[in-house]
């Protein structure tokens, strides 16, 4: 069936391909591609695309201050408390709050919002899940007190902080139940209807989806956080990073994402175009299989590994700055994170340590995405590690079998990146120092690390709700696996956009949801 687009979005589309045409004054442009979108119900929705739009068009109990994201703010909660069995949050909803629908903001809506997630079982409800809900007991830890306040309960041994960095995740976004409810198919909580459509409170509405075409947001003039200062924004799928160039340069496209430094160069010094690089919670890492053999499960090889990772080449001369060097497990912006590089290429020096432990000729295989940037990345390796005489085997392949392959064991080391699901350090913390050996598929699982002390301090730290002595556990850690591990984290990745330099109140921050287009002008 053949979709028939809007008039408006018909000639926005049409306008913003004409040479030298300036963008309508009411709609931000956006060229980017959006091939990765499935969803956009925020109960099934993780790919780039849909949770770039989450923060957009619902709001959750809790969020993160865009200007600085480790604190949390109320939202559609205009306060909260815990209960006195520490293992229990009462929210306070936020007075008059409404949904685009004009349908108020009831415990109704955040006990179907959150119960919903756990029940349709999809890919982020292991986020939630965290709490020990299931689809048997989720509806007995959710609880209507009156009209204003609702109970949110949780069994697993973890403190109220955690739970709130939890619930200012996309996956908690709240969502009206009466419209959702409305468009029910087989049970789904309205799952397939949500997917093209949104039934949020946040300063957009899903107006328009078009799969690999176009996604059109509306503005909602009755957001609790306030009518959006734009009436439209306008993403187009354009999957050829030089054209998002291009149409910026034009000036057809206000915002370009997700460029590659060639883009990024040719438009530094351009008239009425700002070039960003935005520090993502994306870290790229070199991990060994310490049981494939003995000289791959040796600390020394691990140690001299990390005085032969070419940090600065790779970041700075490689990649030309859409990479920055960082040699812990929680990215920078992350609370707890550590910002000191104790690492220096020194291939010397990693000889010396390899002498000392008696390893001679050392050889492994790395097996690596056939992809930029990790086959770049990992031939540049290969190159540095000769240089203190390893030899780094290659093996490229497709990136879902080099994904089967690490994940059943059979590998030597492997190039690979990896990113936050949710804004907490516990997110990172429970793939690189979390094995709880009962075949879970975190990093550490992974790479045959066996580490029953680092698991006791990754429980510890979610149980924590002293932010000081959270900290302090996250960067003990940090430092555990930094100095002995089978990881080297030798990077991480800067999201590379541009904008036309007459926007205002544009704020994109660590996370992928973090993309604010509620205040930007023109």
């Amino acid at each position: 069936m053949k979709i028939i687009v809007p008039s408006m979005l018909a000639v926005a589309l049409a306008g913003s391909f004409t040479a030298q045409a300036a963008t309508p004054p009411d709609t931000l442009v956006i060229a980017q591609s959006i091939d990765d979108a499935s969803s956009f119900d925020p109960a099934e929705g993780f790919e780039l695309t849909s949770v770039q739009a989450f923060t957009n068009l619902y709001q959750r109990l809790v969020q993160s201050d865009p200007q600085n994201p480790v604190d949390l703010k109320p939202t559609l909660a205009s306060s909260w408390q815990a209960g006195s069995d520490n293992r229990s949050l009462i929210f306070t909803l936020r007075d008059g709050a409404k949904f685009a629908s004009g349908n108020p903001v009831r415990p109704e809506d955040v006990i179907f919002s959150l119960s919903r997630v756990v029940k349709l079982n999809l890919d982020p409800s292991f986020i939630l899940t965290q709490l020990g809900w299931t689809k048997d007991n989720v509806d007995g830890q959710l609880k209507k007190i009156d009209d204003s306040h609702v109970q949110i309960n949780w069994t697993a041994d973890v403190s109220a902080n955690y739970v709130l960095s939890l619930l200012a995740a996309p996956v908690s976004s709240i969502v009206d139940e009466k419209t959702a409810s409305a468009h029910v198919q087989k049970g789904d909580f309205g799952n397939a209807w949500l997917g093209a459509h949104s039934a949020g409170s946040g300063p957009f509405q899903l107006r328009k989806y078009v799969p690999h075409e176009v996604v059109l947001l509306s503005a909602n003039p009755t957001s609790p956080g306030g009518a959006p200062k734009l009436k439209n924004v306008l993403i187009k799928n354009v999957p050829d990073p030089a054209a998002r160039r291009l149409l910026l340069e034009q000036g057809d496209a206000d915002i370009a994402r997700n460029l590659g430094t060639d883009q990024l160069a040719a438009l530094k010094g351009k008239p009425g175009v700002k070039p960003m690089a935005i520090p993502m919670a994306s870290l790229y890492y070199l991990m060994f299989n310490a049981e494939a053999n003995p000289v791959l499960k040796n600390p020394a090889l691990w140690e001299a590994s990390r005085y032969l990772f070419d940090y600065h080449g790779i970041a700075d001369d490689l990649l030309k700055g859409q990479f920055q060097v960082h040699q812990s497990f929680l990215p920078e912006g992350y609370l707890g994170a550590l910002k000191d590089n104790p690492y220096q290429y020194d291939p010397e020096k990693a000889k010396a340590i390899l002498s000392k432990a008696g390893l001679k000729n050392v050889s492994f295989k790395l097996i690596v995405s056939n992809q930029p940037p990790y086959l770049d990345i990992a031939q540049a390796l290969q190159a540095s590690f000769a240089k203190g005489g390893v030899k780094v085997e290659l093996l490229p392949g497709l990136s879902n079998e080099i994904s089967t392959n690490v994940k059943s064991h059979r590998y030597e080391a492997t190039l690979n990146s990896w990113g936050a699901d949710y804004f907490d350090p516990n997110t990172n913390a429970s793939a690189f120092a979390w094995n709880p050996e009962n075949g879970s598929t975190t990093l550490a699982w992974r790479a045959n690390w066996h580490i029953p002390e680092l698991n006791k301090k990754t429980l510890a730290a979610t149980a924590e709700n002293d932010k000081a002595k959270r900290v302090a556990l996250y960067q003990d850690m940090q430092r555990d696996v930094q100095k002995s591990s089978p990881f080297v984290v030798g990077l991480q990745a800067r999201n590379l956009i541009a904008l036309r330099d007459n926007l205002k109140g544009y704020v994109q921050a660590i996370n992928p949801d973090m993309v604010y287009y509620g205040q930007v002008s023109k």
